[in-house]
């Protein structure tokens, strides 16, 4: 899970591309990175770390040009640290590419050996990044003859691609001096939407929100299996280039990973769960009696629509007990599980009066590996808590995520093979109640505002809930040749991954 942007214009985009940067933050704090386009030159800056701390003032200046991309990183796959492994992507035939891409390769291993026997390209990194940039440079080179391009060679070489890669891929990618590419997967597993300025200037992002952010208007989500191309004239073309497209949006998107204020493939992200606080009343009224719950917390800060709309319907006070620490090492991945503890109590801190004497109900967006959650519960307790109550607005997620989400292996995930009771008893709460996987989906796709999105909605994946995996394709042996490739923690780093607290995603 990354966030990816690109830019077509007629003024230098380094500032704009920046901007979006910032905004999609959420999206990934592993590396950063920017390249621009003057002539047919490109002008590249990436490393390890925060946008903020990526980009000082002589790295702005030396990324001139109209067009460009950016991206944040978040790593799924490969070495996460490895600098090299930052996007975006270079190759120099043909004409010349760079690439972005947000979204995990299914079929990498498969495509590194094609691409070294049969396209005779070198892959030198781990990332499946840049096995997708070479597969679209093969295919280009393959449509074009001589120097000409044209925006019909583009679309059948990402024909090309999407008959040969398998998984989740939202691209946008520098054609050296022709042009801004942006793709999607033929299931729209991945975001991506377009939007314009007053002045013309052209923008592909992750979330709506980079749009918003820049004072462009969002004019529509690039649909599943489409192309868009953006000569150096500012003439856009775009193009179906997937034989069964439909869109089967991620919905970890709209439980946790998108920023509330994104609008995703017409799909309000605040809506939605607002929506799956309203559910999941349903469910906690079935298990516990609202009489016996003196105040609803949220645990910050995805899950506080959800807990702000349950509270209401339960006629319940809404109250803040968690703070957090914006400014200590994220949590994620840790050496030890004493480390892990200490961070959670570092990175949030209760407000004892709100728990002391009564009984409180914790809401959380999901519960992953379940030590973060426990830990929790624990803090409420020691603040004074007569009970503590814990609902999830997720289902369990019980399998592996494949799709760009590092979610841990089957044997990691606290509700895989497990009852509700059980994982009560290891979270240590007095009642859990989860979210329903129909009721999850149902409030999702009411979300939708009328009229917009990417098309028709055919389903969600919700693999990780109900291990059903939207592209077909992926077996047991695929589950565990992907968990072997995913990023390995070095003793002691200090994780920048987004699945940390502050939301109980451990």
């Amino acid at each position: 899970m990354c966030g990816i942007v690109g830019v077509a214009s007629s003024a230098p985009v380094n500032q704009l591309i920046y901007d979006a940067l910032l905004l999609l933050q959420h999206r990934g704090q592993d590396a950063a990175g920017i390249v621009t386009q003057l002539d047919r030159k490109f002008f590249m800056h990436k490393a390890k770390g925060m946008v903020r701390d990526v980009f000082r003032t002589r790295n702005m200046r030396a990324l001139p040009g109209n067009c460009g991309l950016g991206q944040v990183r978040y790593p799924t796959a490969g070495n996460a640290f490895s600098e090299e492994e930052a996007q975006p992507f270079y190759v120099n035939a043909p004409f010349g590419l760079v690439l972005v891409h947000n979204g995990n390769l299914t079929n990498a291993h498969a495509l590194k050996a094609e691409l070294f026997s049969n396209d005779h390209r070198h892959i030198n990194t781990e990332s499946d990044s840049e096995v997708l940039l070479n597969v679209l440079a093969h295919e280009l080179e393959k449509t074009t003859r001589g120097l000409s391009l044209k925006p019909q060679d583009v679309f059948e070489a990402v024909r090309g691609v999407n008959r040969r890669v398998k998984g989740s891929y939202a691209v946008i990618a520098l054609i050296a001096g022709h042009g801004l590419l942006a793709f999607r997967d033929p299931h729209g597993i991945r975001p991506l939407c377009m939007g314009r300025s007053a002045d013309g200037t052209i923008m592909l992002a992750s979330e709506s929100v980079a749009l918003d952010g820049t004072m462009h208007q969002f004019e529509r989500d690039v649909a599943p299996g489409e192309a868009i191309f953006v000569d150096l004239q500012g003439q856009l073309h775009s193009q179906m280039c997937a034989d069964k497209a439909q869109l089967s949006p991620c919905i970890f998107e709209y439980v946790y990973l998108a920023r509330p204020d994104s609008t995703m493939d017409g799909i309000s992200v605040y809506q939605a769960r607002l929506n799956l606080g309203e559910t999941l009343a349903k469910r906690v009224i079935s298990t516990v009696p609202p009489s016996d719950i003196d105040v609803v917390i949220p645990i910050p800060e995805s899950s506080r629509p959800s807990a702000t709309q349950l509270a209401h319907l339960l006629g319940i006070p809404y109250r803040e007990g968690f703070v957090k620490n914006r400014y200590v090492g994220r949590t994620f991945i840790m050496p030890g599980q004493s480390v892990r503890k200490k961070s959670v109590r570092q990175k949030l801190n209760v407000i004892v009066s709100e728990f002391k004497g009564r009984n409180v109900l914790l809401v959380d967006d999901s519960i992953v590996r379940g030590t973060t959650s426990r830990e929790i519960v624990q803090m409420a307790r020691d603040a004074g808590a007569n009970k503590v109550y814990m609902a999830s607005a997720a289902p369990p997620v019980r399998y592996p995520n494949v799709y760009g989400i590092d979610m841990p292996t089957a044997e990691e995930l606290v509700a895989h093979g497990r009852s509700t009771e059980e994982i009560r008893q290891i979270i240590g709460c007095d009642a859990l109640i989860y979210q329903d996987v129909d009721a999850m989906k149902t409030a999702v796709a009411q979300a939708r505002v009328s009229g917009v999105g990417a098309g028709a909605l055919s389903a969600f994946d919700a693999s990780c809930f109900d291990g059903v995996y939207v592209t077909g394709d992926i077996s047991a042996d695929d589950i565990s040749r992907l968990n072997e490739s995913r990023p390995q923690a070095q003793e002691g780093a200090e994780d920048n991954s987004r699945l940390a607290l502050p939301n109980a995603s451990e």
